[in-house]
């Protein structure tokens, strides 16, 4: 059995070895993440070459996402390292403080003073120490401590309800967007947006530095929430970005959200990645929890394209037993999903001939009992469009194009692969493509298949055509 869902691997110090890198992708990596909040260019593009270099001795294909460190909204350092606040304790929020102590700390992020006033709730290292402000008097926001603990240098800091002003993207970013162009990424995630101009903003800089990455917007920020459709609009991903978020909104919100997002995403045609903590106790502990288990199953039930490990793989002592792990639960909570047949009957309106095609090819599978689907495909549209309803049938993105190819790795029951044909007679096509899937082992001969393909073959976007055969005898069924 095929897994549809597909596993995104954070890369870090525990999963940089050729060895350990080889053995993730055996047990099911898809997509690599590189968090660029860490690490400088020169080692990012090394990474990505040595998984691209891996991926194609084992013949598989992997996809890399390049994931944007976006705004940092930090405290400063301690003079110790950290200090530990009560309940009740008055503290300050400096601007303009080079060394933190007992009484203050200072800030990363200059403009908080003018982002916060007296009422405001800020939450400093994920929500575990919670500051009330009193006064804001020039750079210094003075607060009392509403639940204390300990505080260490660097922490991240929230507003509760959200609000603050930091662009999504700083001078780091626009940078880093230069590298990412460089290294080829298939998708580049953008931190923090806001508004579809962040993500529009991310886009135009995407493409004036030469690349072709899918952008994803990181669904983090509280005002993202009633701006999400137009963040949708200007983006070809989302992720449920599950940590700034449970903070910016709170926990008990999060759940509810994450299905909101995931159905929204499919019914616009756009990808979802479900990120954050899927598997965190893997980082020290050889087998997940129920809970953790629980999580990623009802992640795939809802209908994620993907699911996402970040400290497991990127730190954690079981690199490879995560990604194991998580591939064993995606499988087994996709055996209880089942094809609707009516799930042709989008209620989204038909928006041209290639989404009609891809939503028949995936009625006509299930109907008639295909065994796959192969689209021939340049851009991997159809892939894409096929792939937003709820399809057990395998879908196989047939493409000359590499870029395309690693862009699909991400796309839910997609599989692509190489199909680079000299002929531009669409029936010699087809019957290459039959004897492709017939050579992978994905058919046998007396089995249906149906076929998308564009005519005239070889041009991006005119899927236009969809045929089903029978393996072996190449006539229409």
């Amino acid at each position: 059995m095929l897994r549809r869902t597909k596993i995104v691997a954070t890369l870090g110090p525990a999963s940089s070895s050729p060895a350990v890198l080889e053995s993730m992708i055996a047990a099911g990596v898809d997509v690599v993440r590189m968090n660029f909040s860490h690490g400088a260019p020169e080692e990012h593009r090394a990474r990505a070459e040595l998984v691209r270099s891996i991926a194609r001795a084992r013949g598989t294909t992997v996809g890399v996402l390049v994931d944007l460190q976006g705004p940092k909204i930090r405290i400063g350092r301690f003079q110790n390292g950290k200090i530990a606040l009560k309940s009740g304790d008055k503290f300050i929020l400096d601007a303009r403080c080079k060394q933190g102590n007992q009484e203050r700390v200072g800030l990363d992020y200059k403009n908080l003073p003018q982002d916060v006033s007296p009422g405001t709730t800020l939450l400093l290292d994920d929500g575990r120490i919670v500051l009330g402000v009193t006064e804001v008097k020039g750079a210094k926001i003075h607060c009392v401590v509403e639940q204390g603990g300990e505080l260490s240098d660097n922490k991240g800091i929230n507003r509760k309800g959200g609000g603050l002003s930091a662009p999504a993207l700083t001078g780091k970013d626009i940078e880093d967007i230069k590298t990412a162009a460089l290294l080829r990424a298939d998708y580049l995630a953008v931190s923090f947006p806001r508004s579809a101009a962040d993500m529009r903003w991310a886009r135009d800089l995407m493409g004036q530095a030469g690349g072709k990455s899918f952008l994803m917007a990181k669904i983090e920020r509280a005002e993202a929430i009633p701006a999400l459709e137009e963040i949708l609009e200007a983006s070809d991903a989302i992720m449920v970005a599950r940590g700034d978020l449970a903070v910016e909104v709170g926990d008990a919100a999060v759940p509810a959200l994450q299905k909101r997002m995931i159905a929204l995403a499919r019914s616009h045609n756009k990808l979802v990645v479900t990120a954050t903590q899927m598997m965190e106790s893997m980082t020290a502990s050889p087998v997940p929890t129920r809970a953790e288990v629980s999580d990623v199953a009802n992640a795939v039930l809802d209908g994620t394209d993907a699911v996402m490990l970040s400290a497991e793989t990127a730190v954690g002592d079981y690199p490879v037993e995560t990604v194991t792990a998580m591939a064993r639960v995606c499988l087994e909570a996709e055996k209880e999903q089942e094809f609707s047949r009516e799930a042709h009957r989008n209620p989204q309106p038909v928006t041209g001939v290639e989404e009609a095609i891809a939503r028949a090819a995936v009625f006509t599978a299930h109907n008639l009992g295909v065994k796959a689907i192969a689209a021939l495909t340049q851009s991997g549209m159809t892939a894409l469009l096929m792939s937003r309803m709820t399809a057990s049938v395998p879908i196989y993105a047939l493409s000359p194009v590499v870029e395309t190819r690693r862009r699909v790795t991400l796309f839910r029951g997609v599989y692509p692969i190489r199909f680079a044909v000299t002929t531009r007679d669409s029936e010699q096509t087809l019957h290459l493509a039959e004897n492709e899937l017939l050579k992978r082992g994905a058919v046998q001969h007396g089995d249906l298949i149906a076929l998308t393909i564009g005519e005239p073959f070889g041009e991006a976007g005119g899927t236009n055509t969809l045929k089903v055969v029978r393996v072996g005898e190449h006539r229409k069924a």
